[in-house]
């Protein structure tokens, strides 16, 4: 599913304008990525929790040459699945 996809399944759901669920889905998107650059946590009750993951720097190996290289540390957004989810998919 794509993002105009999803805005205009809610539009349906809602009756509401794809203007303002893409509006509405922007700015989650923001707030969520704002609160996990600065170390807190987003839970959404049913859905699920969202935080932020930091990987360590680690040895690895370039896979065209086979030469050792270091990649670098890095941080991105960890997603749990809340019990609602994980129930409706089992």
């Amino acid at each position: 599913m794509t993002k105009s996809e999803l805005i205009s399944r809610l539009a349906e759901k809602t009756g509401a304008s794809k203007k303002d669920i893409d509006q509405v889905l922007s700015a989650l998107v923001d707030i969520i990525v704002d609160e996990t650059k600065a170390g807190q946590s987003v839970p959404l009750t049913g859905l699920g929790t969202f935080s932020l993951a930091e990987r360590t720097a680690r040895p690895g190996r370039n896979p065209k040459t086979g030469e050792p290289i270091t990649i670098q540390a890095s941080k991105s957004i960890k997603f749990k699945p809340g019990k609602a989810i994980k129930d409706a998919l089992n």
